[in-house]
């Protein structure tokens, strides 16, 4: 398939483009939306035809029998991420916002601690704040370019009071693939602190060239306290179709889960079962890497066009299709740095301190569009900060 063809997504309840000049000013007809992280693309074909499938049915009941879904997820978690997961550990839920909010819910209590490495994904904060729960941030560190972390520093900040830790990985949204070693370090920290690990990977296998990420899973001694989030959602474009994965192999951690799943009624949507047994597939891999060569493409010309625009510093996309954008050097306020971006390029981006501590400096693209598309907003860019040049 070709990724170029331009699908029109305004006026079809599209959040990423519909709500675009109601919350960022952006005119919806000459703008370009790269903010809400799902891709101007369609699905892979395999998916499209398990839906079709579905339509031509007509009757759309209850879902049972999940061998198949099980297996598809065994099978894609082996042959693309060398992890070998058992499918009894396997919850199914609405998406992985939703899956955080039942870690939250499950694994602490009002008043509870929950540490983030920030700048991080916004979701995270908004439902531990809503839980009543506390947010800790510790704060990232970027040094070559690259995030790392300073566990000296967070060991500092510990009270006794935190009881959870959610890492994102890869992350989002400064796009680094975390090494075997830093995630050794993250699996000490949860150790020396007891705190329950979510380890949110809905990025894992948006990965680009010459990266490798490595499953939570597969760092040793961690099995006891992990809790792992997966979901096609990402990877194939399907976000709407609600459905993620928390896969939990310590038995204690996993009967406390069942529990809340089961107090909430909780269950999957078949829809996004049907689509994720048809993603993690031979076809799905095959699309999958046609859409890597794509991105790492759009990443390329994207991060070439804005860093050289004096100022402005693009993190090394090592994963995710989000670029990391930073404007300190431009000496501007975030005020008007954000205004020429809006108001001059006529692009949506996401406001960098929506992500915490340490995003003031920032804004947040999608990249994950046509090359034309990002193509133009390089020129826009350039255009609204031509006076640095």
């Amino acid at each position: 398939m070709s990724f170029d063809t331009p699908i029109e997504r305004r006026g079809t309840h599209c959040v990423k483009w519909d709500s675009m000049e109601q919350i960022f000013g952006v005119p919806a007809e000459t703008g370009i939306s790269m903010w809400v992280a799902d891709m101007d693309f369609v699905t892979a074909p395999v998916v499209q035809k398990a839906v079709q499938s579905m339509v031509d049915h007509g009757v759309y009941g209850y879902f049972g029998d999940e061998s198949e879904y099980l297996a598809a997820i065994q099978w894609w978690m082996k042959t693309r991420h060398n992890w070998d997961l058992e499918p009894a550990h396997v919850f199914t839920t609405h998406g992985l916002v939703n899956g955080t909010g039942m870690c939250v819910d499950a694994f602490t209590s009002e008043g509870d601690g929950v540490v983030l490495f920030t700048p991080v994904y916004h979701a995270f904060a908004r439902v531990i704040k809503a839980a009543n729960r506390n947010v800790v941030e510790c704060e990232l560190v970027r040094e070559n370019g690259r995030y790392h972390m300073d566990f000296e520093a967070y060991d500092a900040q510990m009270t006794g009071n935190e009881k959870m830790v959610i890492l994102c990985s890869p992350h989002n949204p400064g796009g680094t693939v975390w090494t075997v070693e830093e995630l050794q370090q993250v699996a000490a920290f949860a150790k020396r602190h007891d705190l329950v690990l979510v380890s949110d990977e809905i990025h894992h296998d948006l990965v680009m060239p010459g990266h490798k990420h490595t499953a939570m899973p597969l760092i040793e001694g961690i099995e006891d306290r992990l809790v792992m989030m997966t979901a096609t959602t990402k990877t194939f474009n399907i976000a709407g179709s609600h459905s993620g994965n928390v896969i939990i192999a310590d038995p204690t951690l996993r009967a406390k889960f069942a529990a809340r799943m089961a107090a909430l009624g909780m269950s999957p949507n078949s829809f996004g079962l049907f689509m994720a047994t048809a993603a993690y597939s031979p076809e799905g891999a095959a699309w999958l890497d046609e859409l890597l060569a794509y991105l790492d493409g759009n990443r390329r010309i994207f991060d070439q066009a804005v860093n050289a625009i004096p100022g402005l510093k693009s993190m090394p996309l090592e994963a995710t299709y989000l670029a990391w954008v930073d404007f300190t050097d431009t000496g501007m306020s975030r005020e008007e740095f954000t205004k020429r971006v809006e108001q001059g390029a006529n692009i949506a981006a996401n406001h960098g301190p929506s992500f915490g501590t340490g995003g003031d400096s920032y804004l947040r693209f999608n990249l994950a569009t046509t090359r034309a598309r990002a193509e133009e907003a390089c020129t826009r860019l350039a255009e609204a900060f031509k006076d640095l040049q």
